[in-house]
C-alpha cells in the first residue's frame, strides 16, 4: 500500500529493468546511463534514494548479484566485452576474463577524447576517435559519424564502425546533437518537430570545431549515417558541401511517403515529424532530404536493406 517512488532525480537514465537484481537485503542494483557512461547504483527498497558503486568510461549491458558481488557485462572504448565482478560495498573491480586480449595487443583500438560545447542554450558534447597510432604532427581525414534514432546516442563503448575507420587512418567524430539520449529528458525532446534544424546546426558546429585543430585536414571529410543518420547525412549533403563523401545507409528521405510505408510511420512520424501525411504536408516536405536533392554537390553511397520496414527501401530509390 506504500505510494510509488521515483528511483531516478533525471540525472540518469535506468539503462533497462532486464539489468537490475535485487540483493538478499532488500536492495535494487540497477545500471543507470548518463552522458553515454554507464553507473552502477544500489537503492534501498524502503527509501528509493540511488548511490553510486561505480562506473564511468564503459558501458553496463548485463548484470547478476551473487552474495556480496555484481557481475557485470561491461563494454569499453578499449575493448567490445569483459565480464568483471563488483564488490558491491567498496565498489572495488575485479576483471574475470580477457576476451580479445591476443587480438587487441596486435591491433590496438583507437584512442578516445571527448569535449563539450554550447551552442543555443545546451551542452553538446562529442567523442572524437583517434587512429591508435596517431601523431598530430600529421594531417588525417575526419568521418562525421552520425547515429541513429533520432534518440540514440554515440557512448563509451568498442564501436566497430568507428575502430574499422580508425585503422583506415581516419579521425572520427561522433558527436551527440540534441535528441540524444542519455543526457537528460528536456535534451532528449529538444529534436522533436525539427529535423534538420538545430540539431544540423549542432553538427556542423562540432564539425566547425574540431577543424580548427591543425592535424585535421578541413578538405578531406566524410560524412555517414544509418537511419535517422541517414536522415542526418543526406541532409547535410543539400545545406553544406564541405563533405568529399557521403555513405547513407538506411535513410528517411521522404517523410511524406515514409509516413505511409514505414511500420512506425503514423506512432512515430507524427510525434518526432510533426505532422500527418493528410493536414501537414507543407511540414514534412520541409524536413525532408528530398525536397533539397537538386542542390546535392557531394558523391553518395546509398546503402539499404530490401527487407527493412522500419526505413523501407522506397526511400533510398526516391533520392537515387
Amino acid at each position: 500500500d506504500k505510494p510509488a517512488q521515483h528511483l531516478t532525480d533525471g540525472t540518469f537514465t535506468i539503462a533497462s529493468l532486464a539489468h537490475s537484481s535485487w540483493t538478499n537485503d532488500d536492495h535494487i542494483i540497477i545500471v543507470g546511463d548518463h552522458a553515454g557512461e554507464s553507473t552502477l547504483y544500489r537503492v534501498p527498497t524502503k527509501s528509493g534514494e540511488a548511490t553510486p558503486i561505480t562506473g564511468g568510461s564503459q558501458m553496463f549491458t548485463a548484470l547478476t548479484v551473487a552474495n556480496t558481488q555484481v557481475v557485470v557485462q561491461t563494454n569499453s572504448p578499449t575493448s567490445p566485452s569483459d565480464l568483471v565482478a563488483i564488490h558491491l560495498e567498496n565498489g572495488t573491480p575485479n576483471q574475470l576474463t580477457h576476451f580479445n586480449r591476443e587480438f587487441l595487443s596486435q591491433h590496438p583500438p583507437a584512442t578516445l577524447e571527448k569535449f563539450t560545447f554550447s551552442r543555443n542554450n545546451l551542452n553538446i558534447q562529442a567523442r572524437v576517435f583517434f587512429p591508435s597510432d596517431f601523431d598530430e604532427s600529421k594531417k588525417y581525414p575526419l568521418i562525421l559519424e552520425i547515429h541513429g534514432g533520432p534518440n540514440g546516442r554515440f557512448s563509451d563503448y568498442f564501436d566497430i564502425t568507428h575502430q574499422v575507420l580508425t585503422g583506415a587512418g581516419y579521425i572520427v567524430l561522433a558527436v551527440n546533437p540534441r535528441g540524444s539520449s542519455s543526457y537528460g529528458p528536456d535534451f532528449l525532446k529538444a529534436v522533436l518537430c525539427d529535423w534538420g534544424g538545430e540539431d544540423f546546426l549542432d553538427l556542423m558546429a562540432a564539425v566547425d570545431e574540431i577543424c580548427k585543430r591543425p592535424y585535421v585536414d578541413a578538405n578531406r571529410l566524410g560524412v555517414h549515417g544509418y537511419s535517422y543518420g541517414g536522415f542526418m547525412s543526406s541532409w547535410i549533403v543539400g545545406h553544406d558541401h564541405r563533405f568529399k563523401a557521403a555513405v547513407v545507409g538506411a535513410p528517411c528521405i521522404n517523410l511524406h511517403s515514409m509516413y505511409g510505408t514505414s511500420d512506425i510511420g503514423v506512432s512515430f512520424g507524427e510525434n518526432q515529424w510533426g505532422g500527418s501525411s493528410v493536414g501537414d504536408v507543407d511540414i514534412l516536405l520541409k524536413h525532408s532530404p528530398l525536397t533539397y536533392a537538386t542542390e546535392v554537390q557531394t558523391p553518395v553511397l546509398l546503402m539499404h536493406g530490401e527487407v527493412d520496414y522500419r526505413c523501407p527501401i522506397e526511400q533510398s530509390e526516391q533520392f537515387f
